[in-house]
C-alpha cells in the first residue's frame, strides 16, 4: 500500500541537445522503472532561467527537494533515488 510513485523533474529548454538526450534516456528508463517525469521549460519562468540558465538540463527530485544531476544523466544517482523507500 505505501508504494508511492516517485517523480523526477527535468529543467530544460527548447533546442538543447543535452536536454533531449537526458529526456530520451529517462523515458527509456520508464520502460523498466515506474516513475513520473515532468519536463519544465525554464524559458517560461524568469526565476528558473536565473537558477538554471547555463546548467541545463537539471534533474531534480522533488520528493527530496534536491538536484540529482545536471548536464548528463547520472544513472546511479537516479536509480538510488527511485528504489529508496
Amino acid at each position: 500500500m505505501g508504494d508511492q510513485v516517485k517523480k523526477l523533474v527535468v529543467y530544460a529548454r527548447q533546442g538543447c541537445h543535452l536536454c533531449k538526450e537526458m529526456i530520451i534516456a529517462l523515458q527509456a528508463l520508464q520502460e523498466t522503472i515506474n516513475f513520473q517525469l515532468e519536463i519544465i521549460d525554464i524559458d517560461l519562468d524568469p526565476r528558473l532561467v536565473g537558477l538554471y540558465n547555463e546548467r541545463i538540463p537539471v534533474l531534480f527530485a522533488p520528493d527530496e527537494n534536491r538536484e540529482l544531476c545536471h548536464y548528463h544523466l547520472d544513472l546511479s544517482s537516479v536509480n538510488h533515488y527511485l528504489v529508496r523507500n
